[in-house]
């Protein structure tokens, strides 16, 4: 299939179809906390992932590299990629999907904000500063304003900004590996091999924090067994080869302008699986947010 100059009806469909993948992935990580502490589960995920990604770049033919000069951006890139799902899988613990859906997403927006200082040709003109106040904005009201519903009325509020704040950082973590692909001989690489490095490195560093602390397994049952293969198999080894094949065959700016869609999601699901409330100020939230992100992408 010959690269696109546009994004068809197929590429609609699996952009909103991975959109959809990474909202559900975010309620996943939630549910299976229950079972495993959330850096062993981060850590366990990463793990298991590496096997499918090795056997999707034999497929391709593409070669496991390190002689490159991306060796040690990609290590740079799995520290910051373990202290991101760190943060992240600890956030989903502390705090409601919906508002970490909301607070993690607006990564686009940290990228665009540091690409202006540290990326030529990546200045923030007047539509994309519009975007980042907008989504700040989003940022605010969602940890401003409360949640309601079974999971949000049993979480005291000091837990939840906790839980809101790593969410935020889980973010900015994000966007920092997404400027170090882009800045350093990491960018040679291809997108398998930078993916790779992430959960070569993550893997270990996770897993043995959650050894040290003692807190690995909880209470595991064959539903969370179900939800953390689907995680490993559906979100990052299926879900990513996806995505790295739209990457291949689709405009970046293109697919990048629907990444307002994943937070929304991540909304919906929380609200499918942990009745979790759609208050007014979480609506407001999702719109500034998705707004913003919009602004930020449009080309």
């Amino acid at each position: 299939m010959e690269r696109k100059d546009h994004i068809d009806a197929l590429g609609v469909a699996l952009l909103i179809a991975i959109s959809a993948n990474l909202g559900l992935n975010q309620a996943l990580v939630k549910l299976v906390n229950a079972g495993m502490a959330p850096a062993f589960q981060a850590g366990m995920r990463s793990a298991c992932a590496i096997l499918p990604v090795i056997f999707y770049m034999q497929w391709q033919g593409k070669k496991i590299r390190l002689d490159d000069g991306s060796l040690w951006p990609g290590l740079a890139c799995g520290i910051l990629f373990a202290a991101e799902f760190y943060l992240l899988f600890g956030a989903l613990d502390r705090t409601t999907v919906s508002r970490s859906a909301v607070l993690f997403y607006t990564m686009p927006v940290w990228v665009a904000l540091a690409a202006h200082f540290l990326i030529p040709g990546e200045r923030l003109t007047p539509r994309r500063m519009a975007g980042l106040v907008l989504a700040v904005a989003g940022v605010a009201v969602a940890m401003l304003r409360p949640s309601a519903g079974s999971v949000a009325d049993s979480i005291p509020a000091g837990v939840m900004l906790t839980g809101d704040l790593m969410a935020l950082a889980g973010a900015t973590g994000w966007a920092a590996i997404a400027i170090l692909a882009r800045t350093t001989k990491l960018a040679k690489s291809s997108p398998e091999m930078q993916l790779l490095y992430q959960l070569a490195v993550s893997a270990p560093i996770l897993i043995a924090v959650s050894v040290m602390a003692g807190d690995t397994f909880r209470a595991m049952t064959p539903l969370l067994w179900g939800a953390f293969a689907y995680q490993v198999i559906g979100v990052v080894a299926i879900g990513f080869t996806v995505w790295f094949w739209v990457l291949s065959k689709y405009p970046a700016s293109g697919v990048a302008s629907y990444a307002f869609l994943t937070p929304l999601f991540g909304v919906v699901f929380g609200w499918l699986i942990f009745g979790e409330q759609l208050t007014p100020g979480l609506i407001i939230a999702l719109a500034l947010v998705g707004a913003g992100i919009w602004l930020v992408n449009r080309r």
